[in-house]
């Protein structure tokens, strides 16, 4: 599977294109007036530590010097590897200037809301 997934808000719109390899996921985000890569994130899954039942996962991530995308592909790369158990390997850029708090808090709800549409999407087209 390979595919483009665009968050569609009113403001800080975020796109994904996302490819299996074998069973494992990659995927690049980005959004703004200057998409880049600032951050690199590989994620796997695990037993979770409080319910061994339950599938969680642990990342690394890399930050490229002055960019702050590390949270968002520390978090995008946890959730798509539990979620989905698979090894996942993850670029984030996203750049607006100016932004202020308000901003920053719809650009974090717009990165969870495009890892659930990835989510949905992949599931869906293995008839989950």
């Amino acid at each position: 599977m390979e595919c483009t997934i665009k968050t569609d808000t009113e403001a800080y719109n975020l796109e994904a294109f996302v490819k299996q390899i074998g069973k494992d996921l990659l995927v690049a985000i980005w959004g703004g007036q200057k998409p880049h890569i600032g951050a690199v994130a590989v994620a796997q899954p695990r037993p979770s530590l409080k319910d061994e039942s339950v599938v969680s996962a642990t990342a690394s991530v890399f930050c490229y010097l002055g960019h702050k995308d590390d949270i968002v592909a520390k978090q995008a790369a946890e959730k798509l590897s539990a979620a989905l158990n698979r090894h996942v390997t993850l670029t984030v850029g996203i750049h607006w200037d100016d932004l202020d708090e308000a901003g920053i808090k719809t650009i974090m709800a717009n990165s969870q809301q495009l890892v659930n549409m990835i989510i949905e999407k992949i599931a869906a087209s293995e008839g989950k």
